[in-house]
């Protein structure tokens, strides 16, 4: 049914193996971008906020972003080279289950930091409390316990199959009707109405009372990366949605460029959130830019590495001079 699929720069995908050895460039080009982008930017993200007990949740984000970088995508570009899947079923298999871990984790992690945020602004004088070292690990335990559970159900429904169009395992949305009603409104709608409540108490609550500048700067930043994903995931939740509910009449109706360009949209995303941290947060700004000169510079690595990149480095301090008490230096 996906013979001759031509795309506006006249690449033809699915000809992949004739003689005379077409490839998509656009396709590649996309995958490329995406890799270039995603490693770096969430290791970076990672390394400058690990040490902070309150940035778990934005490290267990990169995290989730990184994931699809380290094993789906590779596969992608090869079936992309060999113009078709190759690899099995087995990789089939696991590489939609990750790709799903990845989407589904970061969605309910972008859910942890609203409610995290939330309870910091909205309820200060409990968050130390609900908000204990230990509790936090709990939170960010069960947000994957979560993630993992809402995963497994595709393995029994038979719903990550390869999509020629994508180049990828992922989720057959004319599986099951209910199936996709149900993963929709679970892992997209209802995300987003606990994420809209939280930023909008939030913004109730920044409006009313004065916060510190870098409370409001962290909050932007969290509710600028949550409207990124929103817009980004919204185009293909809702052609899931609509396929669902009459998968045999809407499904022909809906143009193959729409499906493939929400589809791009939504894992590009992973690859959003560290630029953003970068754009909007300075302590991110300055943290990149340190870790990006201890690369640069090898002997600073050994400096304060106990801090984890969250401080900056730290020289000695200087005995103090004054009139009457000069500092010795011992030769």
């Amino acid at each position: 049914p996906f013979i001759g699929l031509v795309w506006s720069d006249g690449c033809c995908c699915s000809r992949l193996a004739s003689s005379d050895g077409v490839r998509c460039h656009s396709f590649q080009q996309v995958y490329y971008e995406t890799q270039i982008t995603v490693l770096p930017g969430c290791l970076v993200c990672c390394l400058s906020v690990c040490s902070d007990r309150s940035n778990i949740f934005v490290v267990s984000l990169s995290v989730a972003d990184l994931v699809v970088a380290v094993y789906p995508y590779p596969l992608v570009l090869m079936a992309i080279f060999h113009s078709g899947w190759t690899m099995g079923d087995v990789h089939c298999q696991v590489s939609g289950f990750i790709m799903g871990l990845s989407v589904i984790g970061s969605i309910f992690n972008i859910t942890a930091i609203a409610i995290n945020r939330y309870c910091y602004i909205c309820h200060s004088l409990k968050y130390d409390r609900l908000y204990s070292l230990k509790n936090t690990c709990f939170y960010l335990l069960l947000t994957w316990v979560l993630t993992v559970i809402a995963i497994v159900p595709n393995f029994f429904v038979g719903s990550l199959q390869y999509d020629p169009r994508v180049f990828s395992c992922t989720f057959a949305q004319t599986v099951s009707t209910y199936y996709t009603i149900t993963v929709v409104v679970v892992h997209f709608i209802v995300p987003l109405l606990i994420v809209s409540f939280c930023y909008l108490k939030i913004w109730v609550l920044v409006i009313q009372v004065k916060h510190r500048p870098s409370d409001l700067r962290n909050f932007l930043t969290m509710f600028v990366v949550f409207v990124l994903f929103a817009v980004c995931w919204a185009p293909l939740n809702f052609i899931g949605l609509a396929v669902a509910i009459n998968p045999l009449i809407i499904a022909p109706k809906i143009p193959e460029w729409l499906f493939i360009t929400s589809y791009f949209m939504a894992y590009f995303n992973s690859c959003l959130n560290a630029v953003i941290y970068g754009l909007l947060n300075q302590n991110f700004r300055k943290e990149y830019k340190r870790i990006l000169l201890e690369l640069c510079t090898p002997r600073m690595l050994f400096v304060d590495t106990s801090k984890c990149g969250t401080e900056g480095i730290k020289s000695k301090p200087s005995p103090a001079i004054t009139n009457n008490n000069q500092a010795e230096v011992d030769l």
